[in-house]
């Protein structure tokens, strides 16, 4: 029996929703057939479970996906809190029997201190050998990863490097965010050995691994890129611009 597909998804969420394009939840559609095309298919509905520990468990974010996933007829929705406790009795069990874990944005900082805090480096590793889909966006996104630019800490950008490293790369989400210049600090940490070389994702645009290695780029909105940046011999840093596949 060939072993597990091991699978991430780490995209950009739509910031920009003035602009042509599908809406955010898209990418999340996008990451349910992932995981219906693996273990779901063989059991009915693709089982989801909604991590939203990096907006501090708000309700706001759990009543958005619950009323999302209503509509979806081939997804059933369970969501996982850890404030002031765990909201299942067994944690590991509950995220091995899925088939999509989906992280929420917010303060990956936060995040990952509270996953720490409750053994859920070890467990993510057990589901993403298991082949359960990893996903999420903006935090969601860089945990899978070694690290990347954050404003967890104050307004500014700073380098986090203390990710889960499923995919042995730094992370650059919201490359081209209006009015901060996570573009240009990224690139600069990396080409200052702060970061480790690794991919970028603009508005909309989605990272799709299997196994440590990038599948293919995805995008919901028409002319976006994902890039791959590395440090440059002697100094500086090189950049590589990545066509993503429309979806």
């Amino acid at each position: 029996m060939a072993p597990p597909l091991r699978q991430i998804f780490a995209f950009s969420g739509v910031l920009d929703s003035g602009r042509a394009g599908k809406p955010s939840f898209a990418l999340v559609e996008h990451a349910v057939a992932l995981a219906a095309g693996t273990r779901g298919t063989r059991r009915g509905r693709t089982q989801v479970c909604y991590v939203p520990t990096a907006i501090g468990d708000a309700q706001a974010g759990i009543d958005f996906y619950e009323d999302k996933f209503a509509t979806l007829d081939d997804a059933q929705l369970t969501v996982l809190k850890l404030f002031t406790q765990p909201s299942v009795p067994d944690v590991a069990a509950h995220l091995l029997g899925q088939d999509l874990i989906l992280v929420e944005g917010g303060s990956v900082v936060n995040l990952m201190a509270v996953w720490r805090a409750h053994g859920l480096p070890q467990i993510l590793r057990r589901c993403w050998r298991a082949g359960v889909v990893l996903a999420g966006a903006s935090a969601g996104s860089l945990c899978w990863h070694l690290g990347g630019p954050t404003d967890s800490y104050r307004d500014g950008l700073d380098p986090f490097t203390g990710g889960l490293g499923l995919v042995p790369y730094s992370n650059g989400v919201h490359d081209d965010f209006p009015g901060q210049p996570r573009r240009t600090e990224y690139r600069a940490m990396v080409a200052q050995g702060v970061l480790p070389g690794g991919y970028a994702t603009e508005d909309g645009t989605g990272l799709h691994y299997l196994g440590t290695t990038l599948h293919e780029a995805v995008s919901i909105r028409p002319g976006k890129r994902a890039w791959r940046i590395a440090p440059a011999p002697g100094g500086g840093y090189t950049e590589e611009p990545i066509q993503p596949r429309p979806i």
